[in-house]
């Protein structure tokens, strides 16, 4: 036989990887196994093979599914960005950030999402109209951290989902929730009752796993990094909370 090689089947059947003839026939020699056929050159085994069991493939979350992510500003994306990705998800990013004060810091983190976003490739949709005046009204009289809060958590995720809904998005979610600062509870009922309003997923995760590599990629991206929420109420806690606690008291 001048084969270059010789299929081996084991007793029961099951093709392994393939020998050389003179190791075949040294197998036959020892009655190791059995000539199946001289063309091609085939052996049988005369015991069972154990195989590797093939690895299973595992299934991703976000396989095939578009995913609307509501961004609060470029550092706390960093990581739901990479991490919905890995997950298989379509990311899409989604700029609406009535909340934040004044306009300057509003568009100086709007800036440096715009730059991060180019950088990672990612789509975004922009809210382009400032809406600061409508959240106001909205926290009159609930001025107290928390009260203010959910109110704010509700304007954003509401827009996010109805956006989500406009674009046939499967689901959305929100950069709030890598936040050791937010009621991340509180983000998740607010997500999923405007979700089922909406009649459209909102992907729950505990991004708050990835809050140190949030601090990595910062840096590496170069991205502004803001010292209170947004808010003019969390500016002001931020830096004479003593203050602020007494006239809200």
């Amino acid at each position: 036989m001048k084969s270059a090689s010789v299929t081996v089947l084991d007793a029961e059947g099951r093709k392994l990887s393939p020998t050389t003839p003179e190791k075949a026939r040294r197998l036959l020699a020892e009655s190791k196994a059995k000539l199946v056929s001289e063309e091609p050159f085939t052996i049988r085994l005369s015991y069972r093979v154990s195989l590797p069991l093939k690895p299973k493939k595992v299934e991703r979350v976000g396989e095939g599914r578009r995913i609307l992510l509501h961004i609060c500003c470029a550092p706390c994306a960093t990581y739901p960005v990479n991490r919905l990705r890995e997950e298989g998800f379509e990311v899409t990013g989604f700029w609406y950030n009535p909340n934040i004060h004044p306009w300057m810091e509003h568009e100086r983190r709007r800036e440096s999402l715009v730059a991060y976003a180019e950088a990672v490739g990612l789509p975004m949709i922009w809210h382009e109209r400032y809406e600061m005046p409508l959240f106001l009204r909205a926290v009159a009289g609930h001025e107290k951290f928390g009260e203010r809060c959910r109110i704010c958590y509700r304007m954003r995720l509401e827009k996010t989902a109805q956006v989500a809904t406009e674009g046939s998005f499967d689901a959305f979610t929100t950069t709030l929730l890598i936040s050791p600062y937010q009621d991340q509870a509180l983000i998740r009922e607010i997500g999923e009752e405007v979700a089922a309003q909406r009649g459209v997923d909102f992907y729950f995760e505990n991004f708050r796993r990835g809050w140190s590599e949030r601090g990595r990629l910062t840096k590496k991206y170069n991205l502004y990094r803001q010292q209170y929420c947004g808010c003019i109420y969390s500016e002001w806690e931020r830096y004479n909370k003593a203050h602020i606690d007494a006239l809200l008291s």
